[in-house]
């Protein structure tokens, strides 16, 4: 197995280009974890649905 540097691994991953849903996926996932750390009775259907009229 090759070992890559961090730096290596960095310069790699900001080639990635996600996709809209990715992007979209990762930002819930954001929200959802940041929230739900303050406040526990925050759940994933909750940032899904505010999130989805949002978009409406």
């Amino acid at each position: 197995m090759t070992k890559l540097s961090i730096s290596k691994l960095i310069e790699m991953a900001k080639a990635v280009k996600m996709t809209e849903a990715q992007q979209e996926e990762q930002r819930r996932s954001f929200v959802y974890g940041n929230t739900a750390f303050e406040n526990p009775a925050i759940t994933r259907k909750m940032v899904d649905d505010i999130a989805d009229a949002m978009r409406a």
